[in-house]
């Protein structure tokens, strides 16, 4: 068959196609998000039956310096219980979210570009776990031990357990969702949205970005702590060029 024949044929075929529609695009979108609510409810549930090691796990960067939490009203607790669950049955529940958002755009892709799925399915979950796990060993114990120490021998920490994990909570999640620059930047780059070269002139910016971003991450503006967040940033932003000049040949 010759390339005009081809043409035709597909053209006529996308006729043949009905449209959607925006009332059909909400309604997918709605069954997409129930269904990743349904799948975080139940990840949700199986992790508050271990919320008590899980409590125990994110104390672990403290150390020594904070034996124990407090709560300072009756719900306290049971409120702090049920936030460490839903994070946890949120990452579990990563790897069906991101497939969800792939299945969403799908229909939008050309057929070259709907491995990426995979790609965000498996690189996605791989990096966010790898921030998060910089965040647990690295930043945290630095940041923790730093800002318990700080009141010396006269002062005992008497942290509230919500705070606390609010505290913890915040900078792994922060970590994992920052990790994911490479990939976003990959998925920009073959679809046309960024280049390498615009990347490069943006560097100074994108730094400027990242001390601004880890000054607000961090709890205190000691440079330690800024330091911690902000190179890794940089070092992912550095790759993201290397990524994008790859991923455009």
């Amino acid at each position: 068959m010759r390339p005009a024949e081809t043409e035709t044929s597909l053209q006529s075929l996308s006729a043949d196609r009905p449209p959607v529609t925006l009332l059909q695009h909400l309604e997918e979108l709605r069954r997409r998000i129930g269904i990743s609510l349904a799948v975080v409810a139940v990840f949700s549930c199986v992790s508050f039956g271990f919320v008590g090691s899980l409590i125990e796990w994110l104390k672990r960067p403290a150390g020594s310096l904070l034996p124990r939490l407090a709560f300072f009203s009756p719900t306290e607790a049971l409120v702090a219980s049920i936030k460490v669950s839903v994070v946890a049955g949120t990452i579990l529940s990563l790897p069906l979210l991101l497939y969800e958002v792939w299945a969403f755009v799908r229909p939008a892709l050309k057929e070259p570009e709907r491995w990426y799925g995979v790609l965000l399915i498996w690189w996605g979950t791989a990096l966010f776990v790898l921030g998060a796990a910089m965040a647990y060993g690295l930043l945290l114990p630095v940041c923790l031990r730093f800002l318990l120490g700080f009141g010396g021998p006269s002062l005992e920490p008497v942290i509230s357990i919500n705070r606390y994990l609010g505290f913890v909570l915040s900078i792994i999640l922060v970590c994992g969702i920052l990790f994911q620059l490479p990939l976003v930047t990959f998925v920009m780059t073959r679809l046309g949205v960024v280049t390498p070269q615009r990347l490069r002139r943006s560097r100074r910016v994108a730094l400027l970005i990242m001390v601004i971003v880890a000054a607000v991450a961090t709890p205190t503006t000691d440079a330690l702590n800024m330091l911690l967040m902000a190179v890794p940033m940089a070092l992912l932003y550095e790759l993201s060029i290397g990524i994008a000049a790859w991923s455009s040949r």
